[in-house]
């Protein structure tokens, strides 16, 4: 499921895209002043490089192009993590894989592509080798809330739900947002992909109500429930929930009928 910039891929928080460069300048002036007038030329607009260029296509999301125009450039941590980002995007895992695993090669410390080879393990269903990537990444970078919530995940599907929790209570403390943050570019990739949502919907209540954030922990109370989480009580009995009890969407929620499914 999981604060460079961000991309979602499958649900997790990839790291890497954003680019140092900006969009094509406005042309240049120059001003030649006389007596009596001024004279303004245009300079010829900047020739983009392979990476600009590769990352106007990732906003593009023409991905395929942007591999190959990300090749044209000199190889870079960097730039191999965007390539990977783009084979993500393309559910192309095995060439994510090698791509990550290149970036990561060449700088061992580049956390944004040691955490993205996480989420390929995690999108492969192998949640031992996706937590050790994160850790490995926490261990450098313990405040990057997007691996937080990637543990998180893996945990989860791991049916660890106490460390999923716990993990995801703290990518909340770090950014407030991790869990709402939709950005279609960036550095991490986030894992949403979980098997049980009734579940899911129900710890992100428990840890958005931990931490006092009533809103978001009512609004995922209520995907909870619309997905068929069946222990309705546990929101009536369970301490985190105490604040809630007043307040009016919450009571309107808990008293909807339970749906048949």
């Amino acid at each position: 499921m999981l604060h460079l910039s961000y991309i979602h891929v499958a649900g997790l928080l990839v790291s890497g895209l954003l680019s140092q460069a900006a969009p094509a300048q406005t042309a240049a002036t120059a001003a030649n002043t006389s007596a009596n007038n001024t004279v303004t030329e245009s300079a010829p607009r900047p020739i983009l490089t392979p990476q600009e260029r590769g990352d106007i296509q990732m906003a593009r999301k023409m991905y395929r192009e942007a591999i190959e125009t990300y090749r044209q450039a000199p190889e870079t941590a960097v730039l191999m993590n965007k390539i990977g980002i783009a084979y993500h995007q393309l559910s192309d895992f095995g060439n994510a894989q090698k791509a990550y695993e290149r970036a990561a090669k060449l700088d061992p410390k580049y956390t944004e592509a040691i955490n993205n080879l996480g989420t390929i393990y995690y999108s492969k269903q192998s949640y031992r080798r996706a937590i050790a990537q994160y850790k490995k990444v926490l261990r450098m970078k313990p405040d990057s809330a997007s691996t937080l919530a990637n543990l998180g995940s893996a945990y989860f599907a791991r049916k660890q739900y106490e460390l999923a929790s716990e993990n995801y209570q703290k990518a909340l403390a770090i950014d407030p947002n991790v869990f709402e943050s939709r950005s279609g570019t960036g550095s991490v990739v986030r894992d949403r992909t979980v098997g049980d949502r009734p579940t899911f919907f129900y710890y992100l209540a428990k840890s958005y109500a931990k931490a006092g954030m009533t809103e978001q922990a009512v609004n995922y109370i209520r995907k909870a429930i619309e997905e068929g989480f069946k222990e309705r009580q546990k929101f009536t009995v369970e301490p985190e929930f105490a604040g809630l009890q007043k307040d009016p969407e919450f009571i309107k929620i808990m008293a909807l009928e339970p749906k048949v499914l």
